[in-house]
């Protein structure tokens, strides 16, 4: 395969398959050591790549009314986890995970082991 095949193979995997940009740069790096390492040829510069574009993750935040209204309908029994959750920023399993030897009643802190 020469320049062109690359290149059209590489923003193939942009444009029509729509892979993250890792995935791109990782196809990328095996045609490289297939062609460096394997093969032993020099490969053109490859230029007109269409490169991937990569996708933003806006995180998902409840407001203030939201959690209240969320807490105000849990169960008795998952009232504690759930606040803890939203006040303290605990991962869930961290937070199921808890125990009474673990938190600093004085300062009203976690103890960090």
């Amino acid at each position: 395969m020469g320049k062109l095949e690359l290149e059209t193979f590489l923003s193939h995997l942009a444009v029509s398959r729509g892979v993250s940009p890792a995935t791109q740069n990782q196809a990328l790096a095996a045609i490289l050591f297939l062609y460096t390492q394997v093969l032993e040829r020099e490969l053109p510069w490859l230029d007109d790549v269409i490169r991937a574009k990569p996708r933003r993750h806006v995180p998902v935040v409840l407001s203030i009314e939201e959690v209240t209204a969320l807490l105000a309908v849990v169960g008795q029994a998952t009232y504690l986890p759930a606040s803890l959750l939203y006040g303290s920023g605990l991962r869930l399993m961290e937070c199921l995970r808890l125990r009474i030897g673990d938190l600093d009643f004085d300062r009203l802190t976690r103890v960090r082991t």
